[in-house]
């Protein structure tokens, strides 16, 4: 009686195992079809524009900012723009001169002067934009004087959209 029980056990087991085997590649087929539907898409869906927006010093990089200025005395700097959007990008750049009371964030400035606003510039995807050079000085001396760029779109249909802003803080003395 057990070896009729053990070849009844062992024909069992060669069946579990055989549709464990079917399950089993049943499952990797699908997790394959699947995967390959995330590489698929993954390839053809198309990467997210991006812009850039930067302010840079008196030799046109993005380095060695002042941090200290006299009254009267000119800061010169440049507005650089980029645009990776995947369409053509038309905006303008505000330039304003703020101080204590300037509110900087991820919005337009707030209790900041206006102090020149560009014409609107159209750069197609992939160019650079550098501005001509911007000199500002301050009257008057005082801590956290702000430079302040904002970015705007300006659309061939609608309204100004807000962009971006780039500052940078002086000190201003005597």
């Amino acid at each position: 009686m057990s070896r009729l029980n053990e070849k009844q056990d062992s024909s069992k087991l060669n069946r579990n195992y055989k549709e464990f085997d079917k399950l089993l590649k049943l499952l990797l087929i699908i997790g394959i079809i699947i995967i390959s539907g995330f590489i698929i898409y993954a390839f053809l869906t198309p990467k997210p524009g991006y812009w850039y927006l930067g302010i840079l010093n008196s030799d046109k990089k993005a380095e060695n900012y002042p941090t200290e200025a006299a009254v009267d005395v000119n800061i010169t700097f440049y507005i650089s723009v980029g645009n990776y959007l995947n369409r053509d990008f038309s905006f303008r750049i505000e330039i304003l001169k703020g101080d204590n009371e300037t509110v900087l964030g991820p919005s337009p400035s707030l209790n900041a002067t206006s102090f020149v606003n560009s014409s609107t510039i159209t750069l197609l995807h992939g160019a650079e934009w550098i501005s001509s050079a911007f000199n500002i000085s301050f009257s008057q001396r005082g801590n956290n004087q702000s430079i302040i760029a904002e970015l705007w779109e300006i659309p061939s249909v609608g309204v100004r959209r807000f962009y971006d802003v780039v500052y940078i803080r002086l000190n201003i003395t005597f």
